[in-house]
């Protein structure tokens, strides 16, 4: 394991990738854990043959950070129950799915308003939008906003997805981006997002897969 310093600290390099520094706990889908080092590079572009670290690739395929025209706005809507309030931003969605199996009275994209917070109780909406690992949806209960958890600082490489941040390590962002969640987001490795650095889905789109070095075991 690398040294750790006061914070982790993630960078999206400028057309370039994630530069983490300080991160002492990197795992892939499964819990096992990769090596880490005090500085590392995690691909963005999608091509890195040697993922999830980068190997240059994203110079070779012309890599983009932009965002791009057209994508779903970053903007809070809210829909008030009895004892909860769900906050809900499309355009941070990773599309995880988390809320739509475990609570499908609650969430329905069928429906309009796809969100119900009276069809369950407080307690089992709580504990499904806590398992929203993009930050899109949160909470108000009792006056008090739920945003954030007790975690400690690690990022979690979905096979075929993004990368699941949580703990809250400092997020520097040069085109000034900001999580909508302080303690923990969605990152795009596929290449493919709309949002970058943010994960929109784009994965399932172009059916991204992959195969990642081997974790120590």
């Amino acid at each position: 394991m690398g040294k750790s310093i006061e914070k982790p600290r993630i960078e999206p390099l400028q057309n370039g990738p994630l530069k983490v520094t300080g991160l002492n706990k990197l795992v892939d889908s499964e819990g096992n854990e990769f090596s880490c080092k005090e500085q590392m590079l995690l691909c963005r572009c999608g091509r890195s043959s040697h993922k999830p670290f980068c190997d240059g690739s994203h110079t070779r395929v012309g890599f983009q950070d932009s965002k791009i025209e057209g994508r779903m706005p970053d903007r809070v809507r809210s829909y008030e129950g009895k004892d909860i309030t769900i906050h809900d931003n499309r355009g941070v969605c990773s599309h995880a799915e988390h809320c739509i199996r475990e609570l499908p009275q609650v969430f329905d994209r069928s429906r309009h308003p796809w969100i119900d917070a009276n069809a369950a109780s407080a307690d089992d909406i709580a504990r499904t939008v806590e398992h929203c690992p993009s930050g899109a949806l949160s909470y108000t209960r009792n006056g008090v906003l739920h945003k954030n958890l007790p975690r400690n600082p690690a990022i979690e490489v979905q096979r075929g997805g993004p990368y699941n941040v949580v703990g809250g390590p400092e997020f520097v962002d040069p085109r000034g981006c900001v999580p909508e969640s302080e303690e923990h987001c969605t990152l795009c490795r596929c290449g493919a997002s709309r949002n970058k650095p943010f994960c929109d889905g784009s994965h399932w789109l172009i059916e991204f897969d992959t195969v990642e070095s081997e974790p120590e075991r």
